[in-house]
Order: structure tokens, then sequence, then C-alpha cells
């Protein structure tokens, strides 16, 4: 510090590193919130799928039956299940995850899936 200055300049770089620590700090949370967003999209997802496959495969007992399938699936891999219906054959769920580092609004990831029969093709022609 200079006599020029007259101590106008005196603890500036406590408020510099201040302010440096609540942006590397703000950084980190969104990474980390970020990174939980993703792992709790891929569990959702993840969910659906088996659900949907387990709802499929119950589809012959009814919808009650094969939405209760999916529901137990759902719970097993630490998702709620949003929502569960059969089109014909074919079942649709939704699963949504708990985020585990939230920030406000964004607190839940949802995944969604369709399961069913294959459709036989004639061999004769390739698929499109």
């Amino acid at each position: 510090m200079s006599e020029r200055d007259g101590g106008r300049e005196r603890g500036s770089a406590t408020v510099w590193a201040a302010v440096g620590i609540a942006a590397i700090t703000t950084v980190l949370v969104v990474g980390l919130h970020f990174g939980a967003a993703v792992i709790a999209r891929h569990r959702a997802e993840a969910a659906a799928d088996l659900a949907a496959l387990a709802a499929a495969g119950a589809a012959v007992e009814g919808a009650e039956a094969a939405c209760e399938r999916a529901e137990r699936v759902v719970e097993a891999m630490g998702a709620t299940l949003a929502a569960c219906h059969l089109d014909g054959w074919d079942a649709l769920v939704e699963a949504h995850a708990p985020v585990a580092i939230a920030v406000p609004g964004v607190d839940t990831a949802s995944g969604r899936a369709r399961a069913g029969p294959v459709t036989p093709t004639d061999p004769g022609t390739e698929p499109s």
C-alpha cells in the first residue's frame, strides 16, 4: 500500500476472495444438481422401461393387473408410477424419480415407455 492512495484499497482482496468462493460454490451446486438430474432421469427411464415390459407381459390378465405389476416394478426401482394404461396389447407407462440434489422447482425426473408384442412382418419384404 502506498502513501498516495490513503488506504482506499485496504481489504479489497477479502471481498474478491469472497466473491470468488461464492462463484465456485454456485458452479459446484449447479454441477451437482445437473449430475443428480441426469441420474434421476436415467432411473426414471429404466423404471418405465421395465414396468412397461412387466405390464405388457401381464396384459392378458387385464389393465388393472398389468398396471399393478408395473407399479411394483417402478417402486422396486425407487420411483413412482405416474401413469399406466393399455392400448390394445401395448402397455404405456410413465414413471417419476426424485432428484437427490434438487434446486427449487426441479425435484423430479420422468421417463416414459411403451411395450407390447412385435408385429410380424412378411418375410419377403424388408423392414422400413
